[in-house]
């Protein structure tokens, strides 16, 4: 077993990063949630293996863990790891926003300056988007449960295995699988060798220019301008974008704003005063929207 250490730079709250959209990972792909600690999952990006590691922060601010990944993958492992935390971005001019935009701020001083909980790369960001398509959250969770399950690895901490979404590889040998049709198949093979072919590598996507890595994207089956923007930003951690196809996005503006209408321009110029975070303002915003709603509200996409 290896021991690891994370500095955040700015503030960060594990805690935060626990209970975020109701509790880690709700749908970000395998691992849970343990007593003050988070558990991670994943294929290992650019390898044929998977890693599973236990964190949890320290009265010093350090997040720490432990994982039996071995040496040849740890650091890419702990890199995604990072990532999906948005621990892999220097936040300390994240409370900078909250003074110049004060409605930001007091969701900051409310949710732990809660940064965005990512999935583990862009592969299981869109393979997640097209097993949801059409049905519930929950109904999600338990598709994604079972193909870990099925065809899943099962990397170890201190040698308890923890079901990780399957590799690319192992998911082009899906045949069938209760909840998801014939089509949806096609299209999760056509994303696993989209990956496989080094069209989903998450650091490529997101070095990109938004515009060229979102065309990219659209080109791949199943992945539209809504599905395209949620890998790109919620999938690759982009902390400084808005994703114009977010309609609840504008309606969560339009809210908290007190605006009586509200454009992509308007929102446009709201989230200047976000930069370089503006990504990191829009999942905080939606967060403390919503929960404010209460636990039955819901958005349908025009």
């Amino acid at each position: 077993m290896t021991e690891i250490e994370i500095q955040p730079r700015g503030p960060f709250s594990l805690a935060a990063a626990r209970h975020f959209a109701g509790g880690f990972p709700a749908g970000i792909g395998g691992g849970g949630v343990g007593e003050g600690s988070i558990t991670l999952a994943f294929p290992v990006e650019g390898s044929e293996e998977s890693a599973a590691i236990e964190l949890w922060q320290d009265t010093d601010g350090f997040v720490r863990g432990r994982t039996d990944t071995p040496a040849a993958n740890l650091g890419r492992a702990r890199q995604q790891a990072m990532r999906s935390l948005s621990l892999d971005h220097d936040g300390t001019g994240w409370p900078e926003v909250g003074e110049r935009d004060p409605i930001v701020g007091r969701l900051q001083e409310a949710h732990d300056f809660l940064r965005p909980v990512c999935f583990y790369s862009a592969y299981e960001a869109v393979t997640s988007f097209v097993i949801g398509q059409r049905i519930s959250r929950r109904q999600s969770a338990v598709i994604k449960k079972d193909l870990a399950e099925r065809l899943g690895d099962r990397p170890t901490i201190a040698g308890v295995a923890v079901p990780a979404f399957p590799r690319p590889s192992r998911l082009l040998e899906l045949r069938d699988a209760r909840g998801l049709n014939d089509e949806k198949v096609r299209r999760l093979h056509g994303l696993a060798q989209a990956a496989l072919d080094g069209r989903l590598d998450t650091e490529t996507l997101r070095a990109l220019p938004p515009d060229v890595a979102l065309a990219q994207l659209r080109e791949l089956p199943g992945v539209g301008p809504f599905t395209a923007d949620a890998v790109l930003y919620r999938g690759c951690g982009v902390a400084d974008g808005l994703p114009a196809s977010d309609e609840m996005g504008q309606g969560v503006i339009k809210d908290l704003y007190g605006l009586a209408t509200v454009t992509a321009a308007d929102v446009a110029r709201i989230a200047d005063a976000w930069r370089p975070y503006r990504m990191w303002a829009v999942v905080l915003l939606r967060m403390g929207w919503t929960r404010a709603q209460g636990p039955n509200v819901s958005y349908r996409r025009r």
